[in-house]
């Protein structure tokens, strides 16, 4: 039997370990690279990300990734950021003397949605913590998650509710905690922190079949 070659992406900004051990810690192996032949040749891909927006894009087209990661067809799974990534543009990262030249960075444009502040209406920012997600969507990931199911987070910034989004989270106002398209999947929270569910999604992932990758 071939072994399924699950690839970490390095995208230099990251927790690669943590994401690395919580694969391996479900019976999967995983390997954390940047080598475009590597990844294109992956059966699955995690896209793992901290931090902000325009310091990740930058490392990403100095890795020359750009082009690699938007054409994928194998299932992709976006960590926090890297969901983030997976979307047309964020103003994360953007300084207020910057604002008045560029408003947003670009970003890999595979999701049509947008990244922006978080409304919290009045909460402190960072959201970081515990909370729950509300499922609006059938998707083989969220095999065995249930509304009010409790997951990490940890970021300032957010997108907003569209015909891709999966799951969502309230905060202040309502945002996407989990955003899917084809074969790209994204979750706002950190599924390497999120305890036994966080690890069912990354099984669920890890997991897919041919025909359910094919119904994506």
């Amino acid at each position: 039997m071939i072994t399924p070659i699950n690839v970490i992406v390095d995208t230099g900004c990251a927790n690669l370990s943590s994401v690395k051990f919580a694969v391996e810690r479900l019976g999967f192996t995983a390997i954390i690279t940047d080598d475009i032949e590597q990844i294109k040749a992956a059966d699955k891909v995690i896209f793992p990300g901290v931090g902000n927006a325009k310091h990740a894009m930058a490392n990403i087209i100095e890795k020359g990734l750009v082009d690699t990661l938007q054409h994928l067809t194998q299932p992709v799974l976006g960590f926090c950021l890297g969901m983030q990534l997976m979307t047309e543009s964020s103003t994360e990262g953007i300084s207020s003397t910057e604002s008045s030249q560029q408003s947003s960075v670009k970003c890999l444009n595979i999701i049509p949605t947008k990244v922006a502040p978080l409304n919290a209406q009045g909460n402190r920012l960072p959201h970081m913590g515990w909370n729950t997600l509300t499922t609006v969507a059938n998707h083989p990931v969220l095999k065995g998650i249930s509304v009010g199911d409790y997951f990490y987070f940890v970021h300032s910034f957010a997108a907003p509710l569209s015909e891709y989004t999966l799951a969502t989270c309230q905060y202040g106002s309502e945002f996407s905690a989990i955003i899917g398209k084809d074969n790209f999947i994204g979750c706002q929270f950190h599924p390497e922190r999120s305890g036994a569910l966080g690890s069912k999604i990354i099984k669920n992932f890890l997991e897919l079949n041919a025909q359910e990758i094919a119904s994506l």
